[in-house]
């Protein structure tokens, strides 16, 4: 069975070109264009990993993740940070809230697929390090 992966981001077109990438590897991709849509996905879905923005509309990725992050049934899952906000005091603010890898746009998707591959191998036992920054 595929891992499913929830990718939100308020640009469709990143939204986009994450799915199809991560389809072309043989995961399941479910979107969300918002925070709110975001954490609804969530519930509904139950993803293997997230990546998510911070920059959107209702609810940023930084508040996202800290309702994640404090909810039992969500605390675990993965989450990899995909966003233009790359000024130090948000990667450690990233890092801080508990993300697996806080990548900055522009990106390169292999290196996202690179990254994904990764955190879940680290989840299989294949790994030793847990994570990971660009």
């Amino acid at each position: 069975m595929a891992r499913k992966i929830l990718t939100c981001d308020d640009e469709k077109h990143i939204v986009r070109l994450i799915q199809v990438n991560l389809e072309r590897q043989g995961y399941e991709v479910i979107t969300a264009f918002n925070g709110l849509e975001c954490l609804e996905k969530v519930k509904e879905d139950r993803p293997d990993l997230i990546v998510l923005d911070v920059m959107m509309p209702e609810m940023t990725g930084f508040e996202v993740l800290e309702k994640l992050k404090k909810d039992p049934e969500t605390e675990n899952i993965p989450v990899i940070m995909l966003t233009a906000r790359a000024q130090d005091s948000d990667v450690l603010r990233g890092w801080q809230s508990g993300v697996e890898c806080y990548l900055t746009k522009p990106f390169n998707p292999m290196e996202l697929i690179a990254f994904v591959k990764r955190i879940f191998s680290m989840e299989d036992g294949i790994a030793d390090e847990k994570r990971y920054t660009i």
